[in-house]
């Protein structure tokens, strides 16, 4: 059974010069363990999709199943299997890493004393063990991604959606994202859905890609497919392939520093 399956899903924006389709009729199906990457230029779609199957923005058309829960009939139990990493995160400054892991526990409705372990557990996981005192203000960009990872991981979702994770990281830190990322699916069966706009990072992490375009689904296949269906030959990149699909280039809010 998909852990997520679309049809039609789409969102419209009432604006004052008339309705915004924003997603026109998104058909996906998502099985469980993998990992997925949307792609797409900025303003195709992606965010508003993955927002829809989070719960955070009521869908204006077509039905949806996210983790076994219909998505309008029953967003609760939607919220209950999945974790979700928006583009800006969601740390709250003012408490210390400890704090901020242990009352998303709680939140979760975790008893204290599994809320602690729960938050030892992830600290050890993702390397935040050494920062566990340290005030979330003064995390590195690297260290609070990765406390927005633990975040969504507290509950043990079925599935996480990540919307742009590694924007702004460092080389570094955005393979040790990777690595991570690997590792729930490898390691705890985790599906991943996620947004990028680095294609190199969709390629190297990604066993799917589903190219959405002004709202509507595109293209989708393994990398390897799309790059020797799209791209013309069997050396094409998947620049060369997105290019050939969407006939824009992805253009990043920001562009990853390099290691010199």
């Amino acid at each position: 059974m998909a852990i997520i399956s679309t049809a039609g899903l789409a969102r419209t924006f009432p604006t004052k010069s008339g309705p915004v389709e924003a997603v026109r009729g998104i058909d996906l199906r998502v099985e469980p363990g993998e990992i997925v990457g949307l792609l797409g230029p900025n303003g195709a779609g992606k965010t508003t999709t993955l927002r829809m199957l989070t719960t955070l923005l009521p869908p204006t058309g077509g039905a949806a199943t996210v983790a076994g829960h219909d998505l309008t009939r029953d967003p609760a139990g939607v919220r209950r299997r999945i974790g979700y990493v928006a583009q800006s995160g969601g740390v709250d400054l003012s408490m210390s890493v400890r704090e901020e892991l242990v009352t998303q526990g709680r939140l979760y409705h975790l008893p204290k004393a599994e809320a602690v372990a729960r938050a030892g557990e992830l600290a050890r996981d993702l390397g935040l063990t050494e920062l566990l005192e340290r005030p979330c203000a003064a995390l590195s960009g690297g260290q609070r991604r990765r406390l927005d990872l633990a975040l969504g991981l507290t509950h043990r979702p079925a599935l996480l959606l990540l919307d742009e994770p590694t924007t702004g990281l460092d080389p570094g830190s955005r393979a040790d994202l990777w690595r991570l990322v690997r590792a729930l699916r490898d390691e705890h069966g985790t599906t991943v859905v996620l947004t990028t706009h680095y294609l190199d990072e969709a390629d190297a992490l990604c066993d799917r890609l589903v190219v959405v375009d002004r709202g509507e689904v595109v293209a989708e296949g393994t990398p390897s497919a799309l790059k020797l269906r799209h791209g013309g030959s069997p050396d094409a990149t998947l620049q060369d392939a997105f290019l050939a699909i969407t006939g824009r280039a992805i253009t990043p809010a920001h562009t990853p520093p390099v290691a010199v």
